[in-house]
């Protein structure tokens, strides 16, 4: 439980680590297993995504432009001249809502706390659209997760052999429409005497 939370929330802070795996794979067994409470799941990840994000705003502020360049120098594709501009714009232009909506996004996710820092967007607005991403986030996947997965573990306890006889089936299908195409795509042999 607390191993999921420090890893969204080192995700947060500008750590590239898979910090949605480990929250929906948090859920789904918090779904099966009845010793992992979701709302204690869901608390743990939000706290690791409001207070890693918050650590990363303090890196970017602190570090600033330095250390884009330096991210710069170390990986340009990702933090190059064009793409910090890009960055800076979309921050300018939409500001909190790149924040908010930076938690939904993978690589965002990472970036969104330390870039606000480097491009001196007030704490106050920052920190408004962390909690709301983060609470939204991390609280409204835990729960939907868990509820899929509760919801999932009944429904296919009642059909779980009408699943396995389809999913059988629809292997054995796939299987003779690849072999029939890969026969169809194969280029005819060349008849003796031509």
């Amino acid at each position: 439980m607390r191993t999921g939370g420090l890893v969204i929330g080192l995700e947060s802070l500008g750590i590239p680590l898979p910090g949605e795996i480990v929250l929906v794979s948090s859920a789904l067994l918090a779904s099966q297993h009845g010793d992992i409470d979701p709302v204690v799941l869901g608390a743990g990840a939000t706290a690791g995504a409001i207070i890693g994000d918050s650590i990363g705003y303090a890196i970017g502020r602190r570090g600033g432009r330095p250390l884009l360049a330096w991210l710069g120098a170390k990986f340009p594709r990702h933090f190059g001249e064009g793409h910090i501009a890009t960055a800076e714009r979309s921050f300018r232009k939409w500001g909190m809502w790149a924040v908010f909506f930076g938690r939904f996004i993978a690589l965002l996710r990472i970036l969104a706390g330390p870039l606000a820092g480097v491009l001196r967007m007030p704490y106050g607005k920052f920190l408004t659209a962390n909690v709301l991403g983060g609470v939204l986030w991390a609280g409204g996947t835990t729960a939907v997760i868990h509820y899929v997965g509760v919801v999932a573990e009944s429904w296919l306890k009642r059909f779980s052999w009408l699943g396995l006889v389809l999913a059988v089936l629809i292997g054995i299908t796939s299987m003779l429409v690849l072999k029939r195409k890969a026969r169809k795509a194969a280029p005819e042999p060349a008849m003796a005497g031509e």
